[in-house]
């Protein structure tokens, strides 16, 4: 890494409300009883599986949307 650089720099503002987004639409396909609230999400009651079948989810959207940018023509 370039020495000065910032590896914790914010490249794209709106990422972290586009994965929320993204996690609590899975849950919901999942049935997963979590409720998007004001600040206080509680995820206790969700098994280790369920969780985890949520996160798995999630990389496995975001891999398809990395290999379909990657597979556009530039230009």
């Amino acid at each position: 890494m370039a020495r000065g650089s910032k590896s914790n720099a914010l490249l794209y503002s709106g990422a972290h409300k586009a994965l929320d987004d993204m996690k609590y639409e899975i849950a919901a396909e999942f049935g997963l009883a979590v409720q998007k609230g004001s600040g206080e999400d509680y995820w206790g009651h969700i098994t280790t599986r369920e969780a985890g079948a949520c996160g798995g989810e999630i990389t496995k959207r975001l891999v398809a949307f990395a290999q379909q940018a990657m597979a556009k023509p530039q230009g």
